[in-house]
């Protein structure tokens, strides 16, 4: 038999401690994480919701999955017959006949006779002891009555109601089970019908199901209204019915713990490398945003490439067109990606945003990242997620999905579409950049009649990136990312960059011819220069020979008066 969820026990809250309830798990995908681990145990749960809310299958559910892990219980129908639980169930996968026959599961019908009733030979109180015996046969430690609300309304007066339902309230107390009663209601974010308003006042816990229609999609919403002794997620949360069962993904229960930024990954091009400052760290959000026509889906798609050519797996998510398309286009610029889905490093899956609601395709999201395990996650365009239900859906299902990838360590790219070739103030228009570690930008400008792109590296936590505003060209062998040309306005693309490339050019040549005049009138002035310094040294050694012949004569004249002049002394 199961345990109960590790919600009992004892709690600390500010060096005291007290004792939290006991809990028995849903196993319910979510579910257990909006009610902080799960229904309480031994009391009455009130699961109330319009028709094709789940009610039902939301019950059956807790049964089933209960019952897979150890536990056994009893479903109480008050209006659907046995077979059809099990031949809805076995649409999803559950054998609930292999379940009976181990003793884990009871479908007891309850349908009742209007003319007992109006004979007044029947009462809960009857069927309460059928259902004891069953329960102490399996040793049932959970049952579900399944729409209450039948047999109530057959009573044929209030207070014979009420009696009713305390007796069975009674009844589940004194026998220590673990129940979810259903019930019907008309409208959404109404609880029990108001005859049977005092169900809520009765259960120690209430869940609301409903179903809305935004537009042409259809959304299921759960909401926990009370729960006696513990605290819950009180927020609206999308649900939906797949194959497997219920499934929720609840912004509320995805806890900080993301996975902390790894190695740098190349992005598949040296110069963008250098710009990002090295690359893409491993476990961040990336944002590759820009209007329409600037290449997000060609950057992204050459990330794809380089982490399938290291051999890292690569989950792309595609709103805006199918993989047959997406791979023809990218054929264009020089990037192929057949063999990577080929040999099985890069999977595409596409869907248009109308196709299904938010929360489905996030559970879509989900399930392919599970099957996969890949590195990395894109999804191109973010921007189309509006057209899910609206900016409140987009920011939900994005919010979800960046921390999901970061929590399960993926690195998460996402490509957004900004309108207008005026940049937006704001870089996504989605609300996320807050939540987003490296953006890119990529714009189109306009001069001389053409447009021209450029990329730019608005931020990028963790590492020094270039804060240049580069030309971001698209040719047929990829990418180039020219080095940024700075002219007397400014960076210059385009023909203004050939134009200016020229007229550089030409001021060049004429600053060469220039300097050669120069240098050659610097040759003759120099040339004269020494032969002007030569004919002067020429002058100068004559007059310093004639200069030394005037010294010796002079010093031979005075040598000869001084021998004169020694003799006559003598």
């Amino acid at each position: 038999m199961d345990t109960s969820s590790p919600g009992a026990g004892e709690i600390e809250t500010a060096g005291a401690s007290r004792r939290a309830i006991e809990k028995i798990p849903t196993h319910i995908e979510g579910v257990d994480d909006v009610l902080r681990g799960g229904i309480p145990k031994g009391r009455m749960t009130l699961l109330v919701g319009g028709p094709g809310t789940g009610k039902t299958l939301v019950a059956l559910e807790f049964l089933y999955r209960s019952a897979l892990a150890g536990g056994s219980g009893v479903l109480v129908a008050f209006e659907e017959r046995a077979d059809a639980l099990r031949r809805n169930a076995w649409s999803l996968g559950w054998d609930l006949e292999q379940l009976e026959k181990e003793g884990k599961l009871f479908l007891l019908e309850a349908h009742v006779d209007p003319e007992t009733i109006i004979a007044g030979q029947f009462t809960l109180k009857a069927l309460l002891a059928i259902i004891e015996g069953i329960t102490r046969e399996i040793g049932a430690e959970r049952i579900v009555f399944d729409a209450i609300d039948v047999p109530l309304r057959l009573f044929g007066g209030e207070e014979r109601e009420r009696a009713e339902l305390y007796a069975l309230h009674d009844w589940l107390v004194d026998h220590g089970m673990t129940s979810i009663v259903t019930a019907k209601t008309g409208e959404p974010g109404v609880s029990a019908p108001p005859r049977y308003e005092f169900l809520d006042y009765m259960a120690n816990t209430v869940i609301w199901l409903d179903q809305r229609v935004t537009g042409q999609v259809s959304t299921r919403r759960l909401r926990v209204v009370k729960y006696r002794g513990s605290d819950f997620d009180r927020n609206e949360y999308p649900y939906i019915i797949r194959e497997q069962g219920v499934r929720l993904t609840p912004l509320t229960s995805i806890q900080l713990r993301h996975q902390p930024m790894g190695e740098m990954v190349s992005v598949g091009h040296p110069q963008l490398d250098a710009m990002l400052g090295g690359g893409l760290s491993r476990v961040s959000s990336v944002l590759i945003t820009g209007t329409s026509g600037t290449g997000k889906t060609l950057l992204a798609s050459t990330f794809a490439r380089a982490a399938c050519e290291r051999g890292e797996r690569v989950l792309y998510i595609t709103f805006e067109e199918s993989q047959e398309a997406m791979i023809g286009a990218l054929r264009s610029p020089g990037v192929d990606l057949r063999p990577y889905v080929e040999n099985g490093t890069l999977q595409i899956i596409s869907a248009l945003p109308e196709a299904m609601g938010a929360e489905e395709h996030l559970i879509r999201a989900v399930d392919a990242i599970t099957a996969l395990d890949p590195a990395h996650v894109i999804m191109d365009a973010a921007s189309s997620t509006e057209r899910f239900r609206g900016e409140y859906a987009s920011f939900d299902f994005l919010v979800r999905f960046i921390n999901i990838c970061k929590d399960q360590g993926r690195t998460c790219i996402l490509t957004n579409q900004l309108s207008g070739l005026e940049q937006a103030q704001q870089v996504s228009g989605l609300g996320i950049s807050s939540i987003i570690d490296t953006v890119i930008l990529l714009r189109l400008s306009e001069s001389n009649g053409e447009l021209n792109r450029s990329i730019l590296v608005l931020k990028s936590r963790g590492a020094a990136h270039s804060n240049q505003l580069r030309e971001f060209r698209i040719t047929s062998h990829g990418i180039e990312l020219p080095e940024a040309y700075v002219g007397a306005g400014g960076s210059v693309t385009g023909v203004a960059r050939q134009q200016q490339e020229a007229r550089d050019a030409a001021e060049k040549r004429r600053m060469e011819q220039m300097m050669r005049a120069k240098q050659a009138e610097i040759t003759q002035v120099r040339a004269a220069l020494e032969a002007h310094t030569a004919e002067f040294m020429a002058r100068l050694e004559q007059a310093q020979a004639e200069f030394e012949a005037m010294r010796f004569e002079f010093d031979e004249r005075e040598r000869a008066r001084e021998e004169r002049l020694q003799m006559r002394g003598a």
